[in-house]
């Protein structure tokens, strides 16, 4: 089973990037979440957002794996504990299709995808940068794995 982390926007800070790669590259091989980054489009003081949301969208939906279980991830969707997002993951094991988690760009989600995803998942009520987005699910990702696997990286009771 492969976890299909689909991102608007490239070129991230190098933080970011270090920071997913580290949770990235700590999942095991039966467990691998692999990070797509789409290019965002162009974004000028009289850009139509609501159409640049649509465009991104379609790119999202275009890079879903075939087959793959689709989850939005979204402020209205519903919010998981640590727990829970590790029982979700084992269900996703456990049920052998391949995981597409979507992450807008600094609009959101365009319709289309939220329409398209059979879960929606809220990190939070908060907002947050899209990019620290990527870091926050790496993270997420690999704690509810450790919990799953006894690994001493998740220490609450």
């Amino acid at each position: 089973m492969r976890v299909h982390l689909l991102t608007i926007g490239s070129k991230m800070p190098a933080w970011v990037s270090t920071a997913t790669d580290e949770y990235l590259s700590r999942m095991p091989s039966h467990c691998r979440v692999v990070l797509q980054e789409i290019s965002a489009e162009k974004r000028t003081k009289t850009a139509d957002l609501k159409k640049i949301r649509e465009l991104e969208g379609d790119k999202l939906l275009a890079a879903i794996p075939a087959g793959s279980l689709v989850i939005a991830l979204d402020v209205l969707g519903k919010a998981w504990s640590t727990e829970q997002l590790a029982g979700q993951l084992n269900n996703w094991m456990v049920g052998g299709r391949d995981v597409a988690l979507l992450v807008g760009g600094p609009e959101g989600l365009s319709s289309a995808c939220i329409e398209r995803a059979e879960l929606r998942w809220s990190l939070s009520p908060l907002t947050f940068p899209h990019p620290l987005v990527r870091v926050i699910v790496a993270e997420q990702l690999f704690r509810a794995w450790s919990i799953l696997s006894n690994h001493p990286y998740h220490r609450a009771d």
